[in-house]
């Protein structure tokens, strides 16, 4: 067969194959062995001459991350960089360059003309502060999640960047995924019919995924700026472990909550359109890390959603251990009428539920009697379960997510994740902490963002 002929005779396939998943309201599947279909983004090239720079603020384990991820998009570099702790700013200047302006003051970063926008990596009581001072001062800000640390301060930050029009992005990279964005796509062409119920789940099981850091051995007051660390919260002799391990602690992190479940909360959201719950529920508790941490390792949390224009009332439960003999599983399911999906950054599988004979056994008697009335003849089925997954070569959603916001600091365009976002994302987690240490139930006005 020659070419022409052959093009031609796949362009009637896929035209074909796609008109009659449009009918039956199913993916697109070019045949039936073909159960993984890839998915992957173009992106817009830069001048490497047209450099975007940045800084850090905060450079431990997220920021670092965050920074090589930033630094892997095309024309940006790095000028400055600010941490608490010295042995962080030389190891800096090991990682980009002796010529790097290093401070312990975030604001001598802010006061840079060479700054155009700044990653903020630190303790989640820092992010409010550091976020408004950034945006006010001309620069653009992506900021780690969750995007505050006290529920009553989103506001401060939404009205910063809505002020100021700079680009504010919210890091729960996950949002930018082609995952996410295969859901999105399959949700809103009705492929699990009306959503009833939504979970997610994560998971951990070593020290380190449990927030146990090492500390250096070089750590004491002279390496590290304490009194700045704690000059917007508790006063307290110096402390390595809430300093290193801060993520265990009230006074600076937000638990597990604010640290996995937000990343669950923005890839729903984005998914199905979603503003938030307006109920709130939490329990769990303190039950294997028992090393002074004054947060659980076990957190279960219910939500209930309102109906919405994107989306119908429905329920939403999610689960968090750092205990799990697995370890490092993590998804979000949703089920619906006709089907579910399960959803991680780089694979959607997709289950219809009409594709069998019921299993009860007073269903299938039920149904041979409707068959006897509406005849035997049989009809076709779609698949029991179709798996899309990334194509070979993702740079994966870290990258995805800083192309998006970069592209906001370049070109003024929107981003994906901004304050109000952010803040709708970062508001249920808080309430399911305040759920569970007050021992109540928690209102929330997902539409006007304020606690009822």
């Amino acid at each position: 067969m020659d070419k022409t002929k052959e093009n031609s005779r796949r362009k009637f396939i896929r035209k074909a194959v796609t008109s009659s998943a449009a009918i039956a309201g199913l993916p697109y599947i070019l045949t039936a062995k073909d159960q993984a279909i890839h998915l992957k983004r173009e992106h817009k090239k830069t001048s490497w001459n047209d450099h975007i720079q940045i800084a850090v603020i905060g450079a431990g384990g997220m920021g670092v991350a965050d920074s090589t991820t930033a630094l892997s998009v095309q024309g940006v570099k790095m000028v400055a960089a600010c941490d608490l702790y010295t042995g962080r700013l030389n190891a800096t200047k090991d990682m980009w360059g002796k010529d790097i302006f290093t401070t312990r003051d975030y604001r001598e970063i802010l006061e840079r003309s060479d700054v155009d926008a700044v990653i903020i990596g630190t303790p989640d009581h820092w992010h409010r502060q550091i976020s408004v001072d950034a945006l006010r001062k001309g620069k653009g800000a992506y900021c780690e999640k969750p995007m505050v640390h006290q529920i009553e301060e989103g506001t401060a930050v939404v009205k910063a960047q809505q002020e100021t029009g700079k680009t504010f992005q919210v890091g729960s990279q996950g949002l930018s995924s082609v995952g996410n964005e295969k859901a999105k796509e399959l949700y809103e062409a009705g492929a699990i019919g009306q959503l009833i119920y939504a979970e997610g789940f994560w998971a951990r099981n070593s020290p380190t995924g449990a927030w146990q850091y090492p500390i250096p051995t070089d750590a004491s007051p002279k390496t590290v700026d304490w009194d700045r660390y704690t000059s917007n919260t508790t006063k307290r002799d110096w402390d390595p472990l809430r300093f290193f391990r801060w993520r265990n602690y009230r006074d600076y992190g937000t638990g597990v909550s604010g640290d996995l479940f937000v990343h669950l909360f923005s890839s729903l959201h984005f998914v199905i359109g979603s503003n938030g719950p307006n109920k709130v529920m939490a329990t769990g508790g303190l039950r294997y890390w028992k090393d002074g941490r004054e947060v659980p390792d076990v957190l279960l949390g219910m939500f209930d959603y309102p109906e919405a224009k994107n989306h119908p009332a429905f329920n939403l439960s999610l689960r968090v251990n750092f205990v799990d003999g697995t370890s490092g599983t993590t998804y979000l399911r949703l089920v619906g009428s006709e089907g579910a999906m399960d959803v991680t950054w780089e694979d959607v599988y997709l289950r219809n539920n009409l594709v069998s004979e019921p299993l009860d056994a007073f269903l299938q008697n039920k149904g041979k009697d409707s068959h006897q009335l509406l005849g035997t003849r049989k009809k076709m089925l779609p698949p029991k379960e179709v798996h899309y997954t990334v194509q070979k070569g993702y740079k994966g959603a870290h990258f995805d997510h800083f192309t998006n916001f970069f592209g906001g600091v370049r070109n003024g365009d929107s981003v994906v994740e901004d304050a109000v976002f952010g803040y709708r994302a970062a508001a249920p987690a808080l309430l399911c902490n305040d759920s569970y240490f007050d021992e109540k139930i928690m209102r929330w006005d997902p539409i006007n963002m304020k606690v009822l």
